[in-house]
């Protein structure tokens, strides 16, 4: 059975460790086996890179249970209330220092990249090669000094909003069924902030924004649009999936959508049960590729942040989605795109 390189655009791995604490060693570089990755893990499933999120987690209410309601849809989860700059940038930058300590501990095997040619030289080397993303925009000031700061740490990619509001804009809430039309747009300062990073070449993900906030990166950004881990709407009417008319302006951009493994975002039925076949994952990826084209289909897990297939499982079971792609009728050169190539051809020319 062929292996295929993969490269991932999303996970959350970088929040796992810091729920670890102290006890972070035994879940990089050897691995404990829990969760969806480690080093170990990566290399046998072909892993060979991927952006690695900074995410400030809200607080959640003890009394609700959240995984319980997403799994008996219909759903409506309230969006948690906005963090201050301060307590953001604190748990960001512990995140940053943990991606650092990852490449440290790594013995060479696990590389920080900010360029193409530096995530081309890591993977040809065998190393795994990592881009810094921070999915939520808290630790950045209105005033966007911060961004400075972050980009010389060698920040490449950010998402304006992890749902919740923030400075810059307004996320979409957890709904089933919904659609991604749910508020305003960019603020004043989420305008400025999508107009430095395409000066800075920082990447903005669409990922998590709601309509209006779509339209104006749209409006604002020069170059191919991005959605690192989001799914089809037309397939599964979840808030969190990008519509049609979405897809196709991404399309016309030259971008890219990575598809996200949360089975909430791949069962036509909204539901969170890992109890599910290949067939909503085809789908889903029928219908991308229809309007994206070859080379606008990506992967974007959400490893480590969302419940996955069964038959994914972790990290060494995207090879078992390569498979049920060859067996949908996929010829190697297809999956071969989609699983790494795609990202990587596209980071050629965005990341300079």
């Amino acid at each position: 059975m062929r292996k295929f390189n993969v490269f991932d655009g999303h996970n959350d791995f970088l929040y796992r460790l810091l729920k670890a604490g102290p006890s972070r060693k035994a879940l990089w570089p050897i691995g404990d086996r829990s969760g969806h990755l480690d080093l170990p893990r990566m290399q046998r499933g072909g892993f060979v890179g991927g952006f690695f999120a900074i995410y400030v987690p809200s607080p959640n209410d003890p009394s609700i249970d959240y995984d319980a309601l997403m799994d008996a849809p219909p759903y409506d989860l309230p969006l948690p209330p906005a963090i201050g700059f301060e307590e953001a940038t604190a748990i960001a930058m512990t995140e940053a220092g943990h991606l650092r300590w990852m490449e440290r501990a790594s013995n060479g095997a696990f590389r920080i990249c900010t360029t193409g040619s530096d995530l081309r030289h890591t993977i040809a080397a065998g190393g795994i090669a990592g881009i810094m993303h921070m999915e939520g925009a808290e630790a950045i000031d209105p005033d966007l000094d911060a961004l400075q700061v972050w980009y010389a740490a060698g920040l490449r990619s950010v998402g304006p909003v992890w749902s919740r509001p923030t400075a810059f804009g307004h996320g979409v809430p957890f709904r089933f069924p919904g659609d991604p039309d749910t508020g305003d747009g960019l603020t004043p300062a989420g305008c400025r902030l999508v107009r430095e990073c395409d000066k800075l070449g920082v990447l903005i993900d669409l990922s998590h924004l709601n309509e209006a906030g779509f339209d104006d990166v749209a409006r604002l950004c020069t170059g191919p649009m991005i959605a690192t881990h989001s799914n089809a709407h037309s397939v599964t009417a979840s808030t969190r999936n990008l519509t049609d008319r979405q897809l196709h302006i991404i399309a016309e951009s030259g971008g890219i959508v990575g598809l996200n493994f949360a089975t909430v975002f791949l069962r036509p039925d909204g539901r969170r049960s890992a109890d599910m076949g290949w067939d909503p994952v085809m789908r889903h990826l029928d219908h991308l590729l229809s309007i994206l084209g070859e080379h606008g289909v990506a992967f974007g897990s959400d490893f480590d942040g969302a419940e996955v297939p069964k038959g994914i499982g972790d990290v060494t079971g995207v090879q078992n989605l390569c498979q049920a792609m060859l067996k949908h009728g996929y010829g190697d050169a297809l999956v071969e795109k989609i699983a790494g190539e795609n990202w990587l051809r596209f980071l050629d020319k965005a990341l300079v």
